[in-house]
């Protein structure tokens, strides 16, 4: 366990200083795991999570589908339109990502809206990056809001019996996403003071780009409801959503080949496929597999919750706080799925009600990856498009925006929780 963890916090070491070669640190560190044994061979594939890998692929070449049909840069001038400054443009995007996470994949809500913003930053002449992040970190956010929008939340709504309602109202009290909304509120200020020295009037937009294909944009709507349908199948294969994205692909690419009478066509989407940021999380799920593997995780959870035992205020402050701190630098899937029966029994030892520290844990754990940039697949995925435009994201950049960021949607949720289910 000692030689994972130190091979784990080198590699996380190097990830957040030398930003330009996280791909090759991560695959590197993953390969040290299986070679020494802390990962065995017949755990490697359990360790990757392809319906992720599969479901970036699957959207990233329907969203150059999208660019190609210049709706992005139609949505662009709509939302110019309606806004005065930039910085009013920085938080409109940002809210809007949200509420689309809230039904669907924070990954697939990044692809979906970066491209709207890296056009109105083409046409503003402005720096995108800011705008990126904070996309990435709103998406993070509004995961947690609905049984729906995030893989933790599907695993806490399956573990307590909870339903899509009870994330709403749960026990006759206003439930989690009104927790989220509350944050979300705090975090738009914020923003607004991050954006503060971006108040540039907007110019008048001469003419409204012409959408020359609206089928890229149907198939996106398509993947939406489709991915929002499958939430709701309790029994289902584990690579369901990255089966639709991908299959949704194929149809754009067979009827981008037919209607231009070429094959040609379909290489575009195909080369937009951002291999890097695919072969960086998949090294970063082998090195997860490989600390879970060893019992690390394991441990932190036992540790964290006998930390506060006895103590229910002191219990429930080290769960959000250290989920925050965890969720940082680990994948939140293996941690919270760790914890929930760690918080059961403790709970039935006090003799409580479980529902604030699962709460708690939630909140922690989904947003606490908005503090890093390798934290959540969303930053990740965020961070490969800018990469792809020519725009390399340090670390000191991504965490001005991050930190602030998550401080001012958990401590809302924080004392919203204690309040009203201590």
């Amino acid at each position: 366990m000692t030689l994972a963890i130190i091979l784990f916090a080198i590699t996380y070491v190097l990830m957040l200083i030398l930003s330009k070669y996280r791909p090759f640190i991560a695959l590197g560190s993953a390969l040290l795991f299986i070679i020494s044994g802390m990962l065995p061979l017949d755990q490697i594939i359990p360790s990757i999570d392809f319906n992720v890998l599969l479901m970036i692929a699957g959207t990233m070449g329907l969203v150059q589908l999208f660019i190609d049909s210049k709706m992005p840069a139609l949505m662009a001038d709509l939302i110019m339109e309606r806004v005065g400054t930039v910085q009013a443009a920085a938080i409109a995007l940002s809210l809007f990502a949200g509420i689309i996470s809230a039904f669907v994949d924070n990954v697939a809500t990044v692809l979906m809206i970066a491209p709207i913003a890296m056009e109105i930053c083409k046409k503003l002449k402005t720096n995108p990056v800011p705008f990126i992040i904070a996309i990435s970190v709103s998406s993070n956010l509004q995961g947690a809001a609905t049984l729906v929008g995030d893989t933790t939340s599907i695993m806490l709504g399956s573990y307590a019996n909870m339903s899509f309602l009870d994330f709403f109202v749960y026990q006759g009290k206003p439930g989690i996403f009104f927790a989220v909304e509350l944050g979300a509120v705090v975090s738009a200020f914020i923003l607004a003071w991050l954006f503060r020295d971006k108040k540039t009037p907007i110019p008048n937009q001469p003419l409204r780009t012409k959408v020359e294909d609206k089928f890229p944009s149907m198939l996106l709507i398509a993947m939406i409801i489709l991915l929002i349908g499958a939430s709701f199948i309790p029994v289902k294969p584990d690579i369901t959503n990255g089966l639709i994205c991908v299959t949704l692909l194929i149809i754009g690419l067979i009827r981008s080949a037919m209607r231009s009478g070429s094959i040609e066509n379909a290489k575009g989407p195909l080369a937009a496929i951002d291999f890097e940021t695919l072969g960086l999380l998949f090294g970063l799920f082998l090195i997860i597999g490989g600390i879970t593997n060893m019992g690390v995780i394991d441990a932190a959870a036992n540790g964290l919750a006998h930390l506060g035992e006895g103590n229910i205020f002191l219990l429930y402050t080290i769960i959000v706080w250290a989920s925050v701190l965890l969720s940082a630098f680990i994948d939140n899937i293996p941690y919270v799925a760790t914890m929930l029966p760690v918080i059961t029994g403790l709970a039935s030892t006090m003799g409580i009600d479980p529902t604030l520290l699962y709460f708690g844990l939630l909140s922690g754990a989904t947003l606490g990856g908005n503090c890093t940039p390798i934290g959540a697949s969303a930053n990740i995925t965020g961070i490969g498009i800018l990469r792809k435009a020519g725009h390399e994201v340090k670390t000191s950049e991504f965490i001005k925006i991050g930190i602030p960021f998550t401080l001012g949607a958990v401590i809302p949720a924080y004392i919203y929780f204690w309040v009203l289910y201590s």
